[in-house]
Parts: C-alpha cells; sequence; structure tokens
C-alpha cells in the first residue's frame, strides 16, 4: 500500500480516540460546571441574558484551552484523561472561588448584569492559560 495510505490507516484510529475524548471531557466539563452554578446559563441565554452567555461562553473556553494543551502534549489517552481531569477541576473550583469572592455573582448574571460576568470570564480565562502552560510543559 502507499506510505501515504499506511500512514493514514495506522494514525486516524488514535486521532478519533484523541479527539474523542477530549470533546466528551470538554461536554462533561460544560455539563458539571452547568450543574455546580446556581443559575442555569443555557436557560437565561435562551432568554436573552448577554452576561450568562458571556459567563458560559467563558467557561466553555476556560474548560477547552487547557484541554486542547493536553491533547497537544499527550503521547497516549491516559494522559489527556489524567491531566484533562486536573485541569476541568482546577477550572471548576476557579469559578467556586470567584462566586466565593463576589458574592452578588449569581444574582448579577441572572439580572443581566455584563460587569460580573466579564470579571468571572477573565478570570476563567486568566486560570485555563495557566493550566494550559503547566500541562504544556
Amino acid at each position: 500500500m502507499m506510505p501515504f495510505l499506511d500512514n493514514l490507516m495506522n494514525s486516524l484510529p488514535v486521532f478519533l480516540a484523541h479527539v474523542g475524548i477530549t470533546l466528551a471531557m470538554l461536554i462533561a466539563g460544560v455539563l458539571a460546571y452547568e450543574a455546580i452554578t446556581p443559575y442555569r446559563e443555557l436557560a437565561l441565554v435562551r432568554a436573552g441574558n448577554t452576561a450568562a452567555g458571556i459567563a458560559l461562553g467563558s467557561a466553555i473556553l476556560g474548560l477547552a484551552i487547557p484541554l486542547a494543551a493536553c491533547m497537544a502534549r499527550s503521547v497516549a489517552v491516559w494522559d489527556i484523561i489524567v491531566w484533562g481531569v486536573a485541569a476541568l477541576i482546577l477550572q471548576l473550583a476557579a469559578f467556586a472561588i470567584v462566586s466565593l469572592l463576589l458574592k452578588r455573582l449569581p444574582d448579577a448574571i441572572a439580572k443581566d448584569e455584563p460587569g460580573a460576568a466579564c470579571v468571572l470570564g477573565s478570570v476563567q480565562l486568566a486560570v485555563a492559560l495557566v493550566i494550559a502552560a503547566a500541562v504544556g510543559g
């Protein structure tokens, strides 16, 4: 067989496994985030709440960035799982800490106050970049 096809047939299953695991972890992380927040972002976004959109969008990016770093440096699916779980836990902890520091955060987002969502989103993205750098070594 041609070298290109041999390479494709050997690497495609690994590629699909890495992408599939990473996307599954991202979905699980978003669902966990949605479960720990005292408000339901998707329902608020559907109702036109801009602050909830900023918060949820930042959370998705904040979870995806370290997972992408995990996938980029991984040599096996287990690398993605171990470091991905650690990254997701740290990101969810970042939300919890911001919520403790900004006591009005849930009410502010529910009332569609974008300032609170921007602070939350900035923290989530900053933590994501730090985690990604640490994972990427």
